[in-house]
Order: structure tokens, then C-alpha cells, then sequence
């Protein structure tokens, strides 16, 4: 019993030491990964600002595509709008002439 008592903690020991030494390998792989996965990142966001200029400039030009037909679209609603008023100003007007023959 007494050959157990001292062996034991002798396997317990080793264990731990095997251990800590496969923590410490699976630690440093694990930073070898993370500094690969940072560098991939980096790249991509290098060529993310590249596009990024190319972005603005069709941001920039749909905008000004959307004021230009905005203000063409208003032109041409203010003018079908004349143009309605004119025939309900006329309808009224005649209205107005055949209430009065009679």
C-alpha cells in the first residue's frame, strides 16, 4: 500500500507535466493560425479600400442621377397638372354657359 501512496502521486505528476507541454504546443499553433488569419484579414481590407473609391464614385453618381430625375419628374407632374387645371377651368366655364342659356 505503501509503494501505491508513493507512486501515485509520481503518475499524477507526469500526467500534468505531459500535460502542460501539449497545452503549450496547442497554445503556440493556435498564435500560428491567429497571425495567418490576421494576415488574410489585412489583405482583405487592403482591397476593400482599394474599392472603396470606386464606391464613392457611383454613390456620387446615383446621386446625382436621383436630383436630376427628381426635378424632372417634378417638371413633368407640374406641367400634366396645368394641364388638367386648363381643361377643369374650361369644363367650368362651360357649366357656367349652359346654366346661363337656359
Amino acid at each position: 500500500m505503501e509503494y501505491l501512496s508513493s507512486l501515485l502521486p509520481i503518475i499524477i505528476y507526469v500526467l500534468l507535466i505531459v500535460l502542460i507541454i501539449l497545452l503549450i504546443i496547442i497554445s503556440i499553433k493556435v498564435i500560428k493560425a491567429l497571425n495567418t488569419v490576421q494576415d488574410v484579414v489585412d489583405n482583405v481590407d487592403k482591397k476593400v479600400k482599394t474599392l472603396d473609391g470606386v464606391f464613392n464614385v457611383i454613390d456620387v453618381a446615383t446621386d446625382k442621377i436621383s436630383v436630376f430625375s427628381d426635378k424632372l419628374i417634378s417638371v413633368i407632374t407640374n406641367r400634366i397638372e396645368k394641364i388638367m387645371n386648363r381643361s377643369k377651368k374650361k369644363e367650368k366655364i362651360e357649366e357656367k354657359e349652359d346654366k346661363s342659356d337656359e
